[in-house]
């Protein structure tokens, strides 16, 4: 811990001790020696103006509010060195997601976090350079659709916009009342409420077209209402379950599918032969034989009988492409 980190420590410290802390105790939350400590204070007091005293009876440190004229507060704008490492990653998250997504909302913030992190001399150099999030099946989209649809979310306004489905390959006219917004799998989704057919939809906004907000009030959608419709299936294709997937990988693949969650509500158990069963429920296919899929050999599906002849079918088209 270095010396702005202590005194932010020590500021946290006595801020939440209405009785103060001994220097013992102090020493221990700064993670230095008593003498360290001590010098802390005198730098927090005669630098920083930070009104500390020293109780006799209770034989600790303490903020004398009345002397302070009321609750100190650190001057400025004050992030530790892992505070300032989260805000700088979560800056470089939202730029690894969309290029150029809310890059002038940003930038102003951007700037101040470099300024503080230069100012402290964290991570010797520039530490956005030292924070990598890679993406890999994200698809791109209109930085205007992306404000459109995040303006009507937080103005709880409809939205209009045309729907290119991917299906169909036809584009549709589309008005909907937001619910939220989801980003799953490296890209960015729409739950809404869909005016015209009168149920909840999840929209892929790559393929939102001419977005525009209008005046009228959004419907709003209870959130219990709009996890079991959308959120209780598998992936962003939810539904109501209509089934239970029964999957068993080999112990080679269970090595890294033990650590990975396909469902909140799935279930899993090693099989005696040192194999592993995953099971959850599922609302449609698509997504899931994706998932399936991509483990080739390495797992069986074993129920339901409609999702095993499903899997069967795609391999056997494939195999048919090499025969």
């Amino acid at each position: 811990m270095d010396r702005f980190d202590r005194i932010y420590a020590l500021h946290k410290e006595l801020g939440a001790a209405r009785r103060g802390r001994s220097l013992q105790q102090l020493a221990e939350a700064l993670e230095c020696d008593t003498s360290t400590a001590k010098r802390i204070i005198r730098a927090m007091r005669d630098y920083l103006g930070a009104p500390i005293v020293y109780h006799r009876e209770l034989r600790a440190y303490r903020y004398d509010h009345a002397e302070g004229g009321g609750i100190y507060e650190l001057p400025g704008l004050w992030f530790t060195g892992e505070e300032l490492l989260a805000l700088t990653s979560s800056h470089q998250l939202l730029q690894r997601i969309q290029p150029g997504l809310l890059d002038r909302e940003l930038e102003p913030l951007r700037q101040r976090i470099e300024k503080l992190i230069d100012h402290q001399q964290l991570g010797r150099g520039r530490l956005s350079a030292r924070v990598r999030i890679l993406t890999s099946t994200a698809r791109r989209f209109t930085p205007a659709v992306f404000r459109q649809v995040a303006s009507a979310l937080a103005q709880r306004r409809r939205l209009c916009f045309a729907y290119h489905g991917r299906g169909s390959n036809t584009a549709t006219m589309r008005r909907v009342s937001p619910q939220r917004l989801v980003h799953y799998r490296d890209n960015w989704y729409l739950d809404a409420w869909d005016h015209e057919r009168e149920a909840l939809r999840t929209f892929a906004l790559e393929c939102v077209r001419d977005a525009s907000v209008v005046v009228e009030p959004a419907q709003e959608i209870d959130d219990a209402v709009l996890d079991q419709e959308l959120g209780a299936g598998y992936g962003i294709f939810a539904g109501k379950p209509v089934a239970t997937a029964v999957l068993w990988f080999t112990s080679h693949a269970a090595r890294w599918v033990a650590d990975e969650t396909w469902h909140p509500e799935q279930t899993s158990r090693w099989l005696p032969d040192g194999r592993f069963e995953l099971v959850f429920p599922y609302a449609a296919t698509p997504e899931l034989l994706k998932d399936i899929l991509r483990h080739g050999a390495a797992v069986e599906v074993r129920a339901p009988s409609e999702l095993r002849e499903a899997v069967q079918s795609e391999l056997r088209t494939a195999l048919g492409i090499y025969d």
